[in-house]
């Protein structure tokens, strides 16, 4: 049986289109489930078919990188050592294969060695004369975005899709100061959206955004949203690095189809909480999610289950 989610930030505590920091115990800064192993192997997977797709650094960066595995290697054997433990050449994952191989073209790249530890994706962000932008990145499992043109971009470019935080506005601004504002502590901010698959490596191009935005596709053509509609949640942390001050960001996946929701315990508020957010969308917001055809349709499949459907 699939579990219960482990986490909801559809019950309100995670609105869309905000910001959302909330302090992180250092403790939880990553982490681990039954699910370990197969994104691992996925990730794998999509270093030999697609590395340029999946990885991109700019000179000088190999530095940070490394602090990224060294922190890595320091916290998972403590933290979880039911499945990392130390070993000569610093930390495995209990089970994990070595297949297929890494291309050499990736196999000298700290963050690509320390992508391969967690489920997370983690991305480099550095302060230039631009603002923070994104240096380096293992990225195996995008949510609706590309990272090759994100790539060396400033923030305010990077969230230029993304309606009411392109360049100029209050939260690209706000987003910003928080960047240099980051010191010692962690952070974190839970994003979610709708997709109808299980698929990990979820990218869009922004012509892919501009044609979905104009076309406005259903993502469920045979009208059954319960049966193949997945809630992909992202949990996102950032620290800065003791040594380089560049920032960590790391991006976790959860993936749980939507059916689950109707044996929760808290089914009725879920489901409630889910549907009212789903209907204060404008419609550039559901545009940019994808969800213009489908929000409807969601939001019956919500009520439904909220009455014991």
């Amino acid at each position: 049986m699939t579990p219960l989610p482990a986490h909801t930030p559809y019950d309100g505590s995670s609105k869309l289109f905000t910001i959302g920091l909330k302090p992180l115990d250092p403790a939880h800064w990553i982490e681990v489930d039954g699910h370990l192993l197969p994104y691992l192997a996925e990730k794998r997977r999509l270093y030999a078919e697609i590395p340029e797709q999946v990885f991109v650094e700019e000179d000088g960066t190999r530095g940070a990188q490394q602090e990224v595995l060294e922190l890595l290697g320091a916290h998972l054997p403590e933290r979880f050592p039911g499945t990392h433990r130390r070993v000569d050449a610093g930390v495995a994952v209990v089970g994990a294969t070595d297949h297929p191989p890494i291309p050499s073209s990736l196999a000298g790249a700290p963050l690509v060695a320390a992508s391969l530890l967690v489920q997370e994706d983690l991305i480099l962000m550095r302060r230039g004369e631009d603002g923070w932008r994104l240096a380096a990145g293992s990225l195996c499992f995008p949510s609706s975005w590309s990272l090759t043109e994100k790539f060396g971009k400033p923030l305010q470019r990077i969230h230029e899709p993304v309606p009411g935080f392109g360049p100029g506005s209050r939260p690209a601004d706000l987003i910003n100061r928080m960047f240099d504002g980051l010191q010692g502590q962690a952070v974190e901010r839970f994003n979610w959206s709708i997709q109808a698959d299980n698929a990990l490596y979820h990218p869009l191009s922004n012509v892919e955004r501009i044609d979905r935005a104009t076309n406005r596709p259903t993502r469920f053509p045979d009208g059954d949203v319960k049966a193949h509609a997945f809630i992909r949640v992202e949990r996102q942390t950032l620290r800065k690095l003791p040594a380089s001050r560049d920032i960590l960001f790391t991006i976790r996946i959860h993936l749980d189809p939507l059916a689950v929701l109707a044996r929760h315990p808290d089914r009725a508020s879920l489901a409630i909480s889910f549907a009212a957010q789903l209907e204060a969308l404008d419609l550039d917001q559901l545009d940019y999610k994808g969800l213009t055809s489908d929000r409807d349709r969601l939001v019956s499949v919500l009520n439904h289950m909220a009455k014991g459907g």
